[in-house]
C-alpha cells in the first residue's frame, strides 16, 4: 500500500523523537481521520434529507426499540449516549417537528414516554434506508470478510479503551 498523511506524521516523529514509541499513531491517527471524514458524509447525507444528526440519532433509537416505538427518556440517554439535558433539547425539537409525542405526567412537567409519530417513523424509515446504503457504500472497497475483521478489531479495541 501507499504511504499516507498519518505515515508521514509517524515518520516525522520517529525523526524528532526517536525514543517514543510510536506504533499507536498509525492506529489513532488513522482512526481519527476515518471517524471525521465518516462524519463529514454523515452530515451531508442526512442534509438531504433535511434532518440533523441529532434527531436521527433520536429516532433511530426509538426506531430500533421496536413496536410501539417508545422509550423513556433515562432510556434515551442510555441509548443515545447522552445527557438527559440534551435528550430534552432533542425531544422538544422532533416534538415541534411533529415527529414524535411525549406522554407527560398530570402536572405537565416530566415526560414519561417519547413516541414516534406516523411522520417520525417515515422519516426514520426512509433515513436509515438512505444512511446506511451509503456508508455500505463507504466500505464496499472492503471484502466481506475484511469487512468483519474490521468490525472485530475495532470491537477489541473500543472494549480495551471503556474498560474500567
Amino acid at each position: 500500500m501507499e504511504p499516507d498523511a498519518v505515515d508521514a506524521i509517524t515518520r516525522q516523529w520517529a525523526r524528532e523523537r526517536p525514543e517514543m514509541p510510536l506504533d499507536s499513531i498509525g492506529v489513532v491517527g488513522r482512526i481519527l481521520r476515518i471517524a471525521k471524514l465518516l462524519m463529514d458524509e454523515r452530515r451531508r447525507t442526512l442534509s438531504t434529507l433535511d434532518i440533523d444528526n441529532a434527531t436521527f440519532d433520536l429516532l433511530a433509537a426509538l426506531r430500533r426499540a421496536g413496536s410501539p416505538y417508545r422509550l423513556s427518556p433515562t432510556e434515551l440517554t442510555e441509548w443515545c449516549l447522552v445527557s438527559g439535558g440534551a435528550i430534552t433539547q432533542r425531544v422538544t425539537r422532533a416534538e415541534q417537528a411533529g415527529l414524535v409525542r411525549t406522554t407527560r405526567t398530570d402536572s405537565g412537567k416530566r415526560t414519561l414516554a417519547v413516541e414516534l409519530t406516523q411522520r417520525g417513523h417515515q422519516t426514520i424509515e426512509h433515513g436509515v434506508e438512505t444512511l446506511i446504503g451509503r456508508e455500505h457504500d463507504l466500505v464496499s472497497h472492503l471484502s466481506g470478510e475484511e469487512r468483519e475483521q474490521l468490525a472485530n478489531l475495532l470491537r477489541s479495541l473500543l472494549a480495551g479503551i471503556t474498560r474500567p
